[in-house]
């Protein structure tokens, strides 16, 4: 047996290895059970958890399959024990963003071993220098969202997680648990009108839009999915046409206070001391000249500036900027429930925007990277002339409660200029 390999069967969850002399046979089943929920005592450590062959039996069945012997050998050992697993299935690493000086290296997924020495490695590089060694996103600990440590949340998602470790991880990939936590106001106008959802740091949003009749749901494969030729139709709407993405999901921060000019002046790459109603492109950059945020930020006032970030990002980027406001007089806040955003994009945007507004949209008045609030249908909101899609385009923030009549607005009059919703892909 001790020249045997270690055997990993990810069709059956299942692993083979020699240990002691024996044949180890261990699993990582579709769906686990959570354990703990009511607390964990403080001398627990690797302890041993009652036996569950009823649970372990599919699992056994296969191996026996795949191995007779098993069949005929008895079982020496049966272990059952728990391992820690995220609801994202990738550890935590850093400085807690609630508490500093508190650092974090937990949540392994059972690959804890084969990490050590990198992770110990990256966690003493940035408790000494104050910041990561290199780009460790994937498992900084400022991904996790306030709502994660909901119970029920956890419970039903770690079910899920353990079982992914030995899945195809296809791209695009979305997790079945735990689902529609947090979602858009517009949320239900967009699923009946054929959205299909991936989630974002718990955020429910609109990956693609399926045809009438179509199946809504992904169809995964390492070849192009299904949902391909809709991505398509989608971007060939944005480039010649017009098309309406829900991008609420957006992180929003405010930064005000008479040193908020000064404070962003040193945390970010680009100019800030620009006038109200600018909005500028820029990152911020750690003492390394690396890129902590990418982000838009514009200026509402001489002491206010609104910061839009990525949604998955919004934690680590609201801990960077209270870790870094010192003795200067700034308030730093999460605006991000308080308004929805569109983002209207396309060559015939203008055409669009102006059939639902009196404002005046054109390049004199709203030239590109400024912003202007205006009249919608019978609402109002703050019209962003920014885009990264390489055509005309407007983000518009719309207060939360406004956001329904807004987009109905729109998409009654965009039916005259071929509007088409598109998703995130």
């Amino acid at each position: 047996l001790s020249r045997l390999p270690v055997l990993r069967v990810p069709d059956e969850c299942a692993y083979y290895k020699e240990d002691a002399g024996k044949m180890m046979l261990g699993a990582f089943e579709p769906v686990a059970k959570p354990w703990g929920m009511d607390g964990i005592r403080e001398d627990f450590c690797f302890d041993q958890l009652p036996e569950d062959m009823d649970h372990f039996e599919p699992i056994l069945e296969m191996g026996v399959n795949r191995m007779p012997m098993l069949g005929t050998a008895g079982i020496h050992t049966f272990f059952n024990g728990p391992e820690s697993f995220t609801p994202d299935d990738r550890y935590y690493l850093g400085e807690a963003p609630e508490l500093s000086g508190y650092w974090m290296a937990t949540g392994y997924n059972s690959i804890g071993i084969v990490s050590s020495g990198g992770a110990g490695m990256a966690l003493a590089q940035w408790i000494n220098d104050g910041e990561a060694p290199f780009d460790l996103w994937e498992v900084d600990i400022r991904r996790a969202q306030p709502f994660q440590k909901n119970r029920r949340y956890l419970k039903e998602r770690v079910s899920e997680t353990l079982g992914l470790l030995y899945a195809d991880h296809f791209p695009y990939r979305q997790m079945a648990t735990s689902r529609n936590v947090r979602r858009s106001p517009l949320h239900e106008h967009l699923k009946a009108r054929g959205a299909v959802f991936g989630e974002v740091a718990g955020w429910e949003r609109a990956n693609w839009f399926a045809r009438e009749g179509q199946e809504r749901e992904y169809r995964y494969s390492w070849k192009r999915q299904n949902w391909f030729d809709n991505q398509r139709e989608e971007h060939l709407a944005v480039r010649n046409g017009v098309g309406l993405f829900d991008m609420t999901s957006f992180g929003k921060i405010r930064v005000e206070g008479r040193d908020a000019c000064a404070f962003l002046q040193r945390l970010c790459a680009n100019d800030m001391d620009v006038a109200p109603g600018k909005i500028v492109y820029t990152q911020m950059l750690n003492q390394r000249g690396g890129i902590e945020s990418d982000l838009t930020v514009s200026r509402l006032s001489e002491t206010a500036f609104f910061l839009v970030v990525p949604g998955a990002t919004l934690q680590r980027d609201l801990a960077w900027l209270r870790r870094h406001v010192g003795g200067q007089f700034v308030v730093v806040t999460d605006v991000t429930a308080a308004e929805s955003v569109l983002c209207l994009m396309g060559p015939d945007a203008r055409k669009l925007i102006q059939k639902v507004s009196p404002n005046d949209f054109s390049n004199e008045k709203n030239p590109f990277g400024t912003f202007q609030e205006i009249e919608i249908g019978m609402g109002l909101a703050r019209a962003h002339r920014v885009t990264y899609v390489g055509e005309l385009g407007w983000e518009l923030y719309v207060s939360t409660e406004q956001a329904a009549h807004v987009f109905e607005t729109i998409t009654e009059a965009g039916a005259d200029v071929g509007l088409k919703l598109c998703g995130l892909h």
